[in-house]
Parts: C-alpha cells; sequence; structure tokens
C-alpha cells in the first residue's frame, strides 16, 4: 500500500466518507483499508486527522439480531448497577464514583435529618 492521498478539511471529493458519515448512510466499511484521510491544520498542535473510506466498496451494517439485542441490553443493566448496594440506580453509573450516587455521598444526617 502506497502512501495515503490528503484532502484539506471539507474537500474530498465525492465517493469518500468517514465512519460516521458510511453509518449514517446505513453503511460500514466492509473490511476495505483506509483509502484517504483528512487533516484540519491547528494552531501550536499537530493536525486533526479523519480517515476516509471508499463509499462504492462499502457494505450494508449488519441487522442488530435479538441474541445481540439481549447481550446489550444485559450490558447496560449491568452498568446501572451498584457494586456497593446491589440496587438499579436508574441511570449509568459514572466511572468515575464507581458506585451510585447515595453510596458514594451519603447523608451524614442520615434521611431523617434532611431539610428537602
Amino acid at each position: 500500500m502506497g502512501a495515503l492521498p490528503v484532502f484539506r478539511w471539507r474537500l474530498a471529493p465525492d465517493g469518500y466518507a468517514t465512519r460516521r458519515q458510511l453509518r449514517a448512510r446505513g453503511l460500514r466499511p466492509g473490511g476495505q483499508e483506509v483509502a484517504a484521510q483528512l487533516e484540519r491544520p491547528r494552531r501550536r498542535r499537530g493536525p486533526l486527522v479523519a480517515y476516509l473510506y471508499r463509499v462504492d466498496l462499502a457494505k450494508p451494517v449488519r441487522p442488530m439480531t435479538e441474541a445481540k439485542r439481549a447481550a446489550l441490553a444485559s450490558a447496560n443493566a449491568a452498568r446501572r448497577l451498584c457494586p456497593a448496594c446491589r440496587r438499579d440506580a436508574g441511570y449509568v453509573i459514572p466511572a468515575a464514583l464507581g458506585t451510585c450516587v447515595p453510596c458514594a455521598y451519603p447523608d451524614p444526617h442520615g434521611p431523617e435529618g434532611s431539610t428537602r
């Protein structure tokens, strides 16, 4: 594989798309190599780079199967489960906290001492 063609930001020719642009069209790269790249210059740092794929070689996105849907639902449910109190927090537990908010910041006055 030779050197990739490099285009300036927003100046790529038709027929090329980023992964996100392919996904918006219901496509995926489908195993093809990166065909070109975009570069957006920045001050005081290296350029931002986006990789482009050929649209004519892209394949349709694979449909979601019931097994994949069940696995995704299970994974999302696990992200909501607090490891300290074992309750469903009702939201995805932040990785920075590691537990639900009530476990991370217990009320020092107890539930009865709250003024709210």
